[in-house]
């Protein structure tokens, strides 16, 4: 085989695998934990831990309270799936300014490592179990999938009173932000115990996984709602394969713009649509968590 053309061939082997890349973060890379070493954010962290109910995954969270008082109804709250990735996604500057205006109490929902993603624990907590299926098995990685239910039961009975008791917070004021399986898991909360969460932030949510299972739960969201109103904001990088396997289609925001449409006919739920031009999967998790911040300094 003459010389030249083994770049090539490397090349078109790399271009293949980036996709699988993208949506398979490196299980070895370190979390930043910089941010919990300064004193001048206007906000003081600490942390909190806690196991599920079977022993099997260990949780930690990383929760930021503002210097300044509590609103007389409590500190409105960021509740940030991934938290380790989360945590390492904050930028020093847009607290700092976060904690001039409406300061919101931050909780980075993570688990007991030193990795930036867990991704065996964050399999099995942020995907639906599938009905029918005697094993659960998630169709990317091939972990165990299925405990999302577990998670918010764990999230909203024991870590929402744990943080409360640590800070007081306004029950009319809490957002769930989530990005990749994390999206999934917003969009789960939000379809299945609407009434969990005032704000859901499903930042490149996995709509493909399972063939769009997900879409299938918003039947009756309606009716869940009852007089709750919810608001949806949906994110998308513009350079976002419709699947992690597959390249850039031409209409690889076709899945999102269908669910779009399918729920903007849900009476009790404001949904908006932001699209992050020139980003891919992997750069939206910070993009979108500082878009989300941007919008709570308002």
């Amino acid at each position: 085989m003459p010389i030249l053309i083994l770049p090539l061939l490397l090349t078109a082997l790399l271009s293949l695998l980036a996709p699988v890349a993208l949506a398979r973060p490196d299980p070895q890379q370190p979390m930043d934990t910089s941010l919990l070493q300064r004193h001048d954010l206007g906000y003081r962290f600490s942390q909190l831990d806690v196991d599920s109910l079977d022993g099997q995954r260990h949780y930690r969270l990383w929760i930021g309270r503002p210097e300044r008082p509590a609103p007389a109804a409590g500190y409105p709250v960021l509740w940030m799936l991934d938290g380790n990735a989360a945590l390492s996604a904050l930028d020093a500057q847009q607290l700092q300014q976060l904690a001039a205006g409406q300061a919101p109490l931050l909780v980075a929902v993570g688990y007991q490592s030193a990795q930036r993603i867990e991704r065996r624990a964050r399999t099995f907590d942020y995907t639906p179990a599938l009905p029918g299926q005697a094993q659960q098995i998630d169709p990317l990685s091939g972990e165990p999938s299925g405990g999302i239910d577990a998670f918010l039961d764990l999230l909203t009975q024991r870590m929402r009173p744990a943080v409360a008791a640590r800070a007081p917070i306004d029950a009319q004021r809490q957002t769930l932000w989530g990005h990749s399986y994390g999206g999934l898991a917003v969009l789960h909360t939000l379809f299945t115990r609407p009434q969990a969460f005032t704000d859901y932030i499903a930042a490149s949510p996995s709509l493909w996984w399972h063939d769009g299972a997900i879409a299938a739960q918003a039947q009756g969201l309606h009716q869940r709602l009852g007089t709750h109103a919810a608001r949806l904001v949906l994110m998308r990088g513009s350079q976002e394969p419709a699947t992690p396997q597959g390249p850039q289609q031409a209409d690889a925001e076709g899945p999102m713009r269908a669910l779009l449409d399918q729920l903007r006919q849900t009476p009790g739920l404001s949904v908006r649509f932001e699209r992050f031009n020139g980003l891919s999967h992997g750069p939206m998790l910070p993009a979108s968590l500082h878009w989300v911040l941007e919008q709570m300094q308002r």
